[in-house]
């Protein structure tokens, strides 16, 4: 069977914050512990995205597996970049809070490549102990742009694009 990916709904919430918590243990036994701590993502933050029409589930089987966050807009965070430099100046797709229960393999292969179809050019960013997340970036052929801050806490963060050349 084939992953399938949709928006997420409203009612879905609490299963899509134990695909989260499955993710985050996943990440403190691989030696990731400070990425998203105990209260991230918050609850209203996912809400605030379910709404907007920009929080997906892939399914495997019917069943959620991963999640993940994508929109055509700005990320105020991707304004100021260090140690490199974004190649493109247009609108871009942007990937986060991407997850996985961990029960099926390729979710992140998925998750890109769905996102490659919606559009032509994509950023994204993870953080340096997310060795998992690396791989899967950079086996999707996203170059490495910088270093990108983020807003709400002053962490640093890897930062990535991939653009199709039409």
């Amino acid at each position: 069977m084939r992953m399938k990916i949709r928006r997420a709904l409203a009612a879905e919430l609490d299963i899509i914050m134990a695909i989260f918590e499955a993710a985050k243990s996943y990440m403190y036994k691989v030696g990731n512990t400070s990425q998203w701590g105990d209260d991230y993502p918050p609850r209203q933050l996912i809400c605030d995205e379910i709404d907007a029409g920009h929080f997906y589930i892939v399914e495997y089987n019917e069943e959620p597996v991963a999640v993940f966050s994508f929109d055509i807009a700005v990320e105020p965070t991707y304004a100021h970049i260090e140690d490199g430099a974004w190649r493109y100046d247009e609108p871009y797709g942007v990937v986060h809070r991407l997850a996985s229960n961990g029960r099926v393999k390729g979710v992140a292969d998925c998750c890109f490549a769905w996102c490659k179809e919606k559009h032509h050019y994509l950023r994204v960013d993870t953080h340096r102990d997310n060795a998992t997340m690396l791989q899967a970036i950079e086996r999707q052929g996203f170059v490495r742009s910088g270093i990108i801050t983020l807003s709400r806490n002053g962490d640093k963060r890897i930062a990535y694009e991939w653009y199709r050349e039409d």
